[in-house]
Order: C-alpha cells, then structure tokens, then sequence
C-alpha cells in the first residue's frame, strides 16, 4: 500500500511544473470567462485549472457547459488523462440507466470512495450483490403493511412535533431554519422506518444527537472524497489517518457502531417472540431470514442515507418556491381545504396540484443533482460521444431541469401546470414526464424503490404545515439562496423562516 501511495505521489508531484504553468497563464489572461467558453486544455492536466477554479459553483459551471454543447454532453479532461463525460441528453440518459443498464454501474471508483461509510449496501453495490439486495428489498417495499406503518410514522411526527415546533414559532415570534427543521424531521421519520429507532430530533429543544450528527459528518466527508480534483489527496490522508479522513473515521465508527448496535437488540428481541410487533425495514429483514449483521447493517444505513436528506431537501426548496409565487400556493391551498383535516391515503394520493408543484420544484432543485457511472467496456452514446472502458459518465439532472430544449422557453418558471391537464369535469390530473427526460428518482433497474414513500411524507408535510401555518423567509430584500450539493443538495446557510398562523383557508 505503501509503496502504490509513494509511486502516486511521484507522478503527481512531476506533473506540478506544468499545473503551474497552466496556472500562471491562465492569472496574465485579462479576459474575463463567459459562458460560452468551454475549459481549456492542457497536456497531462488536462483542464484541471478551470476545474479547481469553479470547484465552489461547479454545478453551475457544468450547467453552464452543458448548455453551450450542441448535445448537452462534453467530454472533461482531467489529470493524467482521466476523463469524465457529463450529459444532459435524455437519450444518452435511456441508454446509460436502462437499455445499456449493465455496461454502466456504480463502479469501482464510486464504491470505493463511499465503502467506508456504506459497506455493501444497496446504494453502493453493484452486480449479484446489487441484484440480491434490491430483490429483498423490492419485495419488502412493496407491502401494504409498510405503506400503512409509514403513513403511521409521519403522521405521527407531523402532529406531535413538527406542527407544535411551528405553532409555537408563531406564539413566541421566533425564526426557525426550516432546513434544519426539516431535516430533523426526515431524519426522525428514516430512522424510525428503518430501524424501529427514535432519535427524538425534532423535539422543541432542538438536541444535538451523537447518532445523528455523526451521519452529518459521514455525508458530507465521504461526499467531499468524490468531489477531490485530486482522489490521491484523500487517499494520503487516509493512509496517515490526519484531517477530515481522521474525522470521517470517527464519524464512521459511530455511525456503524450504533447501527451494529440496534441491530443486535432487534436480534434478541426477535430471539424472545415469535414475532416482533415492529413493521420496520430491520424487523422485516430479519423475519424474512436476512440475519446477517453486516448485511443488515449495510443496508440500512443506505436507506437512512437515502431518506435523510433527499425528502428535506425537496421541501425546503418547495416552500421557497411557493413563497415566492402566491399563485401557486393559492391554487395548494384550494386543494387543501377539499380534503378532510386528518388525510386518509387516497386523498393524499389524489393531491394532483401539490404533486405537481412538488415535481416542478425537484425539476429546479433536484436532491441528487448529478450520479455517475463506470463504463465497463467501450461504447457510443446515442448523440455519438465514444465513450472508453473506464470512463466515468455522469448525468446531471440539475442541468436537464434547465434545458430549453426539453421543458421550453418557460424552463426558468416555477409552473406547476407544465405537469397537468383538466378534464372534463375542471379537475386536475397529474402528467408525468418519462424519467430519463426527469431522472430525478434515476430510472431502468435502478429507480429508486422509495418514491411513492417519499411523495406521501411530502404531501402530508404540505397539506399538515399550509393547512395552518404561512411559511415567511426571514431573509433580506431581494435575498436569492444559494443551491449547494454534497451527496445531496442543500440551500447554502440554512433557510430562515418566520411562521404565520393561517386563520382560514381562502
């Protein structure tokens, strides 16, 4: 190990005289960077200059780039010939994520970065494991019982503490970071779905809990190892267990120690009954068999991953969206008041207008703005790009929510209507979009098993908080948020908010 690190670093520091070179030209350069200019190119490494100099608004470089590609892919050159290809073809999207599903997996590169945190679980692996996993997973999923215990879980949530938390905002005037509310919430709602486990964030103190700010620390440290210019960079820190490789091991340590640890009481108690009386995820795979502590571990810490912040991050975005158009959420909560105070599921299922504004909002803000794959072997993409065994593609659906060519002249709108059509009657309905034009939950195999579970926790958000409460940012005039991702998307310093009591629906 010693000796592959050492070779790296090697090469690595012989290619510094020509990064600085790079480097120098590019400072005497008094033209400033317009968006139709594509990143230069320089022998060895490639267009690292301009990718260390937009690494802070990457996602909209990339964008940017994107948009300027006469089929919204490019090829980006980095270090030592390394190359990575980025699209926002719909086409090219069909072809990676289903009709060419096996030639482009998660890849070594993906799950080594993430393997630390995440083991073998489902969102980091790929062939006979992947398959095995998904195929349990899918079946438990799928059950009626699940669905009813989730809409249990957050309604739950909802009323005893989340509806409370605001109400009491409104009586003492007090600024909440619904970010950070929201957060707490999924987070609450996850870990009870998953492991039968309340960390009680969401309670009117706002606690800070070991468990979950250690899963904070894992995200985020094991997200900034994937967006390294330089993977050698964490490696050698890693290998000498200093910085933020020191504290992600900590961070991980927790996370998996606690894990391992409620998995192990879930044994005991399953041991001592027939039968658990929990219908959590960890209940149900250790009735169905799957008693591997590993295993379990793995696979639940994937769903928390995936729980976590994908559901918070969509509605912090949302509430901003409605706030600033009215329009929008006149017509919300019109279809707010037709339904019963406590929502039954096929009302929540009927909710087509907040459906709606919820996918226009992901369309915007998605909470996974890029993924990537590994090509296995060589290959061309529908709109022509050669693509070499071992290159990594990346799909960015962040880019495609703002493509003129896919949702219009009116992509920079928040227009909820794009998704729906009235029938005879004047009632709307819900129009989906294909979803490799919106690959906001992935698609083929892959897609994501969790959507119809993350739609209902939103939906009930929505209708439970507007139903009572308006949503103000307390946020200076002319204030515009700040889009940030890590392994997910966030808004930049947290989203400040004033609540409103609503006196009635009008």
């Amino acid at each position: 190990m010693f000796i592959q690190v050492l070779t790296l670093s090697i090469i690595f520091f012989l290619t510094l005289p020509f990064f600085f070179l790079s480097l120098i030209k590019s400072s005497r350069s008094k033209k400033p960077s317009t968006p139709n200019v594509l990143p230069k190119r320089y022998p060895l490494i490639g267009s690292y200059v301009d990718i260390k100099s937009n690494q802070s608004n990457r996602l909209e470089w990339i964008t940017r780039i994107l948009k300027n590609c006469p089929s919204a892919t490019y090829t980006l050159h980095h270090i030592l010939g390394y190359r990575q290809i980025f699209t926002a073809n719909p086409d090219n999207v069909q072809h990676i994520l289903k009709t060419h599903f096996n030639n482009y997996p998660k890849g070594e590169f993906f799950i080594n970065v993430f393997f630390d945190f995440l083991g073998n679980g489902i969102f980091n692996a790929d062939g006979e494991a992947w398959k095995f996993e998904r195929q349990v997973s899918s079946h438990e999923f799928n059950t009626r019982s699940l669905r009813k215990f989730v809409e249990t879980v957050v309604d739950a949530e909802l009323n005893d503490r989340l509806v409370p938390m605001l109400s009491g905002a409104v009586t003492g005037k007090t600024v909440l970071d619904l970010q950070d509310v929201l957060q707490r919430f999924a987070f609450d709602n996850i870990c009870k779905i998953a492991f039968g486990y309340d960390p009680e964030c969401l309670l009117p103190s706002l606690p800070q809990t070991e468990f979950a700010d250690a899963f904070e620390d894992a995200t985020h440290l094991s997200s900034e190892r994937f967006r390294a210019p330089i993977t050698l960079t964490w490696r050698i820190k890693r290998f000498f267990n200093v910085g933020s490789e020191k504290k992600l091991k900590i961070a991980i340590s927790q996370v998996r120690d606690f894990s391992k640890k409620i998995v192990r009481e879930k044994k005991q108690e399953l041991a001592t009954k027939s039968s658990l009386d929990s219908v959590d995820i960890l209940s149900r795979f250790l009735n169905s068999g799957h008693s591997d502590e590993n295993f379990t571990t793995d696979i639940v810490i994937s769903f928390i991953l995936a729980g976590r912040d994908t559901t918070s991050a969509a509605l912090t975005w949302f509430f901003w969206l409605i706030h600033k158009h009215p329009e929008v959420e006149k017509e919300i909560l019109k279809e707010i008041k037709e339904k019963s105070d406590m929502l039954v599921f096929e009302e929540v299922k009927d909710m087509a207008y907040i459906h709606a504004s919820l996918c226009e909002s992901m369309r915007l803000y998605p909470p996974v703005p890029t993924d990537s794959k590994r090509a296995v072997a060589d290959d061309v993409l529908p709109d022509g790009t050669v693509v070499k065994k071992g290159s990594v593609v990346t799909y960015a659906p962040y880019a495609m929510g703002r493509m003129e060519n896919i949702w219009g002249s009116d992509w920079e709108e928040f227009k909820p209507e794009r998704w729906l059509q009235r029938d005879e009657a004047g009632k709307w309905s819900f129009v989906g979009r294909d979803p490799h034009t919106y690959p906001v939950f992935q698609a083929g195999p892959r897609i994501c098993l969790g959507k119809e579970m993350a739609f209902l926790q939103m939906k009930r958000v929505v209708a439970g908080t507007l139903r009572r409460f308006k949503v103000v940012p307390a946020v200076e005039e002319g204030f515009q948020p700040e889009f940030v991702s890590y392994m997910t998307a966030k808004m930049k310093g947290g989203f400040p908010i004033k609540v409103e009591e609503r006196g009635k629906l009008d």
